[in-house]
């Protein structure tokens, strides 16, 4: 990987030195490496010569768009190689969430509520044009948390197998109302923050970027940073969340959840699993 990132800095970026490249991590879209401290180079995993060009060239005029909309910082691309499947842009400030904690997670509530409020008011008929609709049954969605528990239930202790077979064994919520355009993916993994200052200073990768159920970006925020942040986030949130609304945020949190177990404990991204079992009680209580 990194003769071909050498490659394509050089054809893109001449004159540009790479000294140090660093993988990043890896998930199921996308793998990403780091330049110098200075670039991030992310390359579809897409198989099709064809699916990674219009990966990479979807994505590069979604972040256009998105960095209009966004309070916060935003990826901007510096070049897009569509025959590689590769995106590269300046690293931004921070580090992510999952794996530097900051001091006072309160102060990420303001940001995160007018982050989204700005995302999910965009006029959808403009997004549309750059993003899928993805919006699945929660009876479906449903039947995958009991595919995914069935991989994990072994590693889980007793009483969270308890919580986790009544989650599973109630009913799916109400069907979401009017879609928004969303993150789609707004794990701790990709918000950057100051540890130190508790501030966020961006958020990545919009490879999952949709119209869908708004109460799915909050319902990450409630997964992985749990129930205070999300309700002090809402207090800062001028999109509408009513009590089916937030039903749909718990019933994604648990259902995001148990995926997250499910696919640290199959990839190896322990990361992933780690987290997701830190999180059992609260997320399932």
């Amino acid at each position: 990987m990194d003769e071909l990132i050498s490659r394509l800095i050089a054809r893109h970026l001449p004159g540009y030195e790479v000294g140090r490249v660093r993988r990043l991590g890896e998930g199921q879209d996308n793998a990403a490496y780091e330049v110098n401290g200075e670039l991030v180079v992310r390359q579809s995993k897409t198989d099709e010569a064809a699916g990674r060009a219009e990966a990479v060239r979807r994505e590069a005029a979604l972040l256009a768009a998105v960095a209009e909309l966004s309070p916060v910082p935003v990826p901007r691309p510096v070049f897009v190689d569509e025959e590689a499947g590769v995106l590269a842009y300046r690293v931004l400030p921070g580090r992510p969430l999952n794996l530097h904690p900051v001091r006072e997670p309160m102060r990420l509530a303001a940001p995160l509520g007018g982050f989204l409020s700005r995302l999910h008011a965009a006029p959808v008929e403009r997004m549309e044009t750059l993003v899928p609709h993805d919006v699945y049954p929660a009876s479906e969605l449903l039947e995958e948390a009991e595919g995914h528990y069935r991989d994990v239930a072994a590693h889980l202790p007793p009483d969270a197998r308890r919580l986790v077979e009544d989650f599973l064994g109630a009913e799916a919520p109400e069907e979401p109302g009017v879609p928004a355009f969303c993150h789609n993916d707004l794990g701790a993994e990709h918000v950057l923050a100051d540890a130190d200052t508790s501030t966020v200073t961006g958020v990545i990768d919009w490879t999952d970027a949709a119209i869908t159920d708004p109460a799915y970006d909050l319902a990450l925020v409630y997964r992985d940073l749990g129930p205070a942040v999300f309700e002090r986030t809402l207090a800062h949130y001028e999109g509408r969340l009513d009590d089916a609304g937030h039903a749909r945020v718990l019933f994604y949190a648990r259902c995001a959840l148990l995926e997250d177990i499910a696919y640290g404990l199959s990839s190896g991204e322990r990361s992933y699993a780690d987290a997701g079992l830190a999180h059992l009680d609260r997320t399932f209580s």
